[in-house]
């Protein structure tokens, strides 16, 4: 986990220096930023003690079984503490701190039923395009539906021919409208959620009908109401 906090301060790091170049080439306020907290909920694959190849827990059959989680032992991990973070490691934190990230959810990653797996903050920046300030939104979205967004900020349409290959329509939908109107409802709706094999169907994510999927009614934490 220390490796994965050490990755995050590199990236906050970099990142601020993009925002300071804009900020003193005068455009901050005209460029719409997104920043998602992470790609889906913290990964739950790396054993009770974490694991120095993040493959182990991919690659086991009944035949490697012994020999894989050999390699994902304390002692293993004891052994080559100092090749984490190195060129040598794919290494991932153990399954508690998984749990512990994605809280108030319940669950991690590839558990498409709880927004532990499937659900992460995200804050948009845009001064001169967004007359809200500091205000939250409840709409639902997906990562598909940046490209659009962007586009119609922008006022592009989307293009039908790139160095001549024949693109395919986008997938996703513009946020935008959410932008100054925290009170419609979402254009996403109802969403369903494929991860590898559990898949979840939920209606009515920003209200709606509590009947409809209980889960996204019980709270944010989904502790209550069930």
């Amino acid at each position: 986990m220390e490796v994965y906090a050490g990755f995050l301060e590199h990236t906050d790091t970099h990142v601020g220096r993009l925002i300071d170049a804009l900020e003193d080439l005068e455009i901050l306020d005209d460029t719409l930023i997104y920043y998602i907290i992470g790609d889906n909920g913290a990964s739950a694959e790396g054993t009770l003690q974490g694991a120095l190849n993040e493959m182990i827990a991919m690659n086991t059959t009944d035949q490697t079984l012994d020999l894989l989680q050999s390699f994902a032992s304390p002692e293993y991990i004891t052994a080559h503490i100092d090749e984490f973070g190195s060129p040598k490691a794919f290494n991932i934190y153990a399954v508690g701190w998984a749990h512990a990230m994605d809280t108030p959810y319940q669950w991690t990653k590839q558990v498409a039923s709880h927004w532990g797996g499937t659900r992460n903050g995200t804050v948009v920046h845009w001064p001169n395009g967004i007359r809200a300030t500091g205000e939250l939104r409840a709409q639902f979205h997906h990562v598909i539906d940046v490209a659009p967004t962007v586009l119609e900020a922008a006022g592009l349409p989307h293009p039908v021919m790139v160095n001549g290959v024949q693109q395919k329509p986008l997938e996703g939908m513009s946020m935008t409208y959410s932008f100054n109107d925290p009170r419609l409802p979402s254009a996403r709706d109802p969403v369903l959620r494929d991860v590898r094999q559990p898949r979840h169907l939920s209606q009515g994510l920003d209200g709606g009908n509590p009947a409809q999927h209980p889960v996204a009614h019980a709270g944010r934490s989904q502790l209550a109401g069930l």
